[in-house]
């Protein structure tokens, strides 16, 4: 019987002495697309997740317990992920994938073949070596956040995480939800919020939607992939039934509230970000979900010298070639770690990939398909790419990294007096991004406030914490003395 996405994980099978033909790290849409597309051309795969249950961010979606009658309400394209969740089932039943569900990868060791280190569990006590002849990264994207005056405030969420509440837990941030930021995980965000039973007084967008069609190209990506118009007017059309104003160009700019959201400020902004001054109103609200797009999750790939690029929107994603390999041998990426495309892209780019590795001709309107919506995926990226005066925002006081609580003025103080110039050089100076996250909240506004722009990947060899114990376990030991 096929598996449904309200079932558990497909069983895992004990892992062989053998290296696998292919590991997949992650079960998003990408890595699912290129495990099953993998697995049904006769290669022994591997899929290594650090959810319970396959899906990713994308595909998240209420565990059994919570009873959900219809879980599609809350997605997209849920036909597609159902049919990928049934592909898989049947992979797993027949040995050809071992899906092996929590388990986050922390280190790869290139090779023939290659090592992959994973902690394992929950809590992260176990551990795991998986080898294989080829590595395909497909660890997807986590959110850009952008702080401004009461971002630490609870009811403040991230509108990705606004989404996963309602998908994953069938719950709200709030009654009366803010949605802000830039790109067009906003609408999607606001559209769900509404059609679960949220007031969504506003949609808050820095950058302009106009911003489409001033583009060179714009026409034409927008023509050949006219999909994509359709679900914006969806969404448009659903946010309209449910009196939801856009307002873009403006930015909520500051939080207000004691020991909860109770309301923001809104003001407009000019080409650059910055706030025009006398357009500040507010809006009474119990949450606020804001986000300013995503960025390629890639550690583990730059830890070891893959060469990178920067995205239209700033963005710093793997350089992969027609065939999706990396600059490292055995090493393939798909999805938002080649640049944040959505899930359509990642289904096309883990498909394409698992043909080049197992030596299958790819379909001409494959690539023709993957051609169309990376050139719609860069308009869309131009288009929100966060201008520079968005630090007009901030005060001395707004905490930048709330991990190890940094402020403004530390950083600006790193800057001007103690001659900080790039975002590494704030970071041991303030400790800003040393904390739980790793940098991945702060990053981006550490990298602006030092003048450098966009942060370039750091070289992390942990890619996620790892026990003591495990990381001496993965050092050679000296032969015994005499």
């Amino acid at each position: 019987m096929p598996t449904s996405p309200s079932d558990p994980t497909p069983p895992q099978r004990a892992r062989t002495a053998e290296p696998y033909d292919l590991a997949v790290i992650g079960a998003g849409p990408a890595g699912l697309a290129a495990a099953v597309t993998a697995a049904g051309l006769g290669l022994r795969c591997a899929l290594l997740d650090t959810a319970e249950r396959p899906g990713g961010q994308y595909y998240r979606h209420p565990p059994p317990g919570l009873g959900a009658a219809r879980p599609d309400r809350l997605h997209h394209h849920w036909p597609a992920f159902t049919a990928l969740l049934a592909r898989l089932d049947t992979q797993v039943r027949a040995g050809r994938i071992d899906h092996l569900a929590g388990h986050h990868v922390w280190t790869a060791e290139p090779g023939e073949p290659w090592r992959l280190h994973a902690v394992v569990g929950p809590a992260g006590t176990g551990s795991a070596v998986v080898e294989a002849r080829d590595v395909l990264l497909a660890t997807g994207a986590y959110e850009r956040q952008l702080p401004f005056p009461g971002w630490t405030l609870p009811g403040v969420v991230t509108a990705g995480g606004a989404q996963a509440m309602l998908k994953a837990g069938l719950v709200l941030p709030g009654r009366r939800i803010v949605v802000a930021g830039s790109g067009p995980l906003l609408l999607a965000a606001a559209a769900s919020l509404a059609a679960a039973g949220a007031r969504v007084p506003a949609v808050v967008e820095a950058g302009d939607y106009l911003g489409y069609a001033r583009a060179p190209t714009a026409l034409g990506a927008l023509a050949a992939n006219p999909g994509k118009l359709a679900e914006g007017a969806r969404h448009a059309a659903l946010l309209l039934r449910h009196r939801v104003r856009l307002r873009p160009r403006s930015a909520v700019v500051e939080v207000h509230g004691e020991d909860r959201v109770t309301g923001v400020t809104v003001a407009r902004l000019d080409s650059a970000w910055r706030p025009v001054p006398g357009t500040g109103r507010r809006i009474a609200c119990d949450a606020v979900a804001v986000g300013h797009g995503l960025l390629p999750q890639i550690e583990l790939a730059t830890e070891l010298g893959a060469p990178t690029r920067t995205c239209p929107d700033g963005a710093v994603a793997l350089v992969v070639d027609e065939r999706l390999r990396t600059g490292l041998p055995g090493l393939w990426a798909a999805g938002e770690t080649c640049g944040v495309g959505g899930a359509d892209l990642a289904l096309v780019e883990g498909e394409i990939a698992a043909r080049e590795i197992a030596g299958r001709p790819v379909p001409a309107a494959l690539r023709a398909a993957r051609r169309r919506r990376r050139a719609f995926a860069d308009l869309l990226a131009a288009a929100h790419r966060p201008g520079p005066g968005w630090t007009d925002w901030l005060t001395p006081e707004t905490d930048v990294c709330r991990c190890e609580e940094v402020p403004v003025a530390r950083i600006r103080e790193a800057v001007e007096e103690l001659g900080a110039g790039d975002a590494r050089t704030v970071k041991l100076l303030t400790r800003a991004g040393m904390g739980w996250c790793q940098g991945r909240m702060c990053g981006p506004a550490v990298a602006c406030l030092a003048g450098g722009g966009e942060p370039r990947p750091d070289s992390r060899p942990l890619a996620c914490p790892v026990p003591l114990a495990q990381l001496a376990d993965t050092v050679p030991r000296p032969p015994d003395g005499p």
